[in-house]
């Protein structure tokens, strides 16, 4: 893998998967180790967030340190008394401020996609250079989980987190070689049914290992439709973490190292 990525340009597609994309820096660390560059990236939900910090320059050290103000989740999360979900963006907004100014998502140093939903209609939008747009935006729409964080309007348009039309944006490489990180991929999941004491956690875990099953069989459709392409997919052992672990920044680092074979 590592010696036909050094051969070839290459597109990183980064999946969504909440505090489990944090799993991605692994990767990007065993990237900078071995002097990989992608020639574009292409992210979804948090795949989207760590992929734009790829993109405009950051490195691994810059990135985690950037990760560990989400381990305190007093510094992004604010709830929301209104509207259609239970957080507003606002605090998260400010966050990507500081990191992007205002920056558009076309000055990227990396070429960069962004995969959004159309909340009205349910089309896929994918951000790209040709969208003459904040960079900040596109992130704010393509993280945004419909009822959990706030929908994004831009120019007019509702938008919501990527993982409803394609979680891995398979389809949005436009090279031979694609590098593809699975946060909710095959190794996302247990393979057995949750036995917990309580009746409450049973109920909540078959909801999240279902959401990620769903996930899992829309990736599996498209990667049938990706031809003629060489595709190296990595899927890191995210099962023991939950989506919301963003406190377990080292742990999710770590199992998304080491992967490059």
């Amino acid at each position: 893998m590592k010696q036909e990525l050094k051969n070839n340009n290459f597109s990183l597609v980064l999946s969504g998967g909440g505090a489990l994309g944090i799993a991605h820096l692994g990767v990007i660390s065993d990237l900078e180790k071995h002097l990989l560059k992608p020639s574009e990236i292409i992210g979804t939900s948090m795949g989207g967030i760590i992929g734009a910090c790829t993109a405009i320059g950051l490195n691994f050290n810059e990135i985690y340190s950037l990760l560990e103000q989400f381990s305190d989740i007093s510094k992004w999360i604010k709830f929301s008394f209104g509207g259609n979900s239970i957080i507003d963006s606002s605090k998260i907004e400010k966050i990507f401020n500081t990191i992007f100014e205002n920056r558009k998502i076309k000055d990227t140093e990396i070429d960069l996609k962004l995969i959004a939903t159309n909340l009205l209609n349910g089309q896929k939008k994918v951000f790209s250079r040709n969208d003459d747009i904040l960079l900040k935006d596109a992130l704010l729409a393509t993280m945004a989980i419909p009822g959990i964080f706030s929908e994004k309007i831009i120019n007019g348009t509702v938008y919501a987190d990527g993982f409803l039309c394609e979680n891995l944006g398979l389809k949005e490489a436009t090279l031979d070689t694609i590098l593809a990180v699975d946060v909710l991929g095959f190794n996302s999941f247990e393979k057995e049914l949750p036995d917990n004491l309580f009746k409450t956690a049973n109920v909540l875990e078959m909801f999240e290992k279902s959401m990620r099953l769903l996930i899992y069989n829309q990736t599996n459709l498209i990667k049938e439709q990706i031809k003629n392409k060489k595709l190296f997919l990595i899927e890191p052992n995210t099962y023991p973490y939950k989506t919301y672990h963003f406190h377990k920044v080292e742990e999710l680092v770590n199992i998304g190292k080491n992967l490059l074979q």
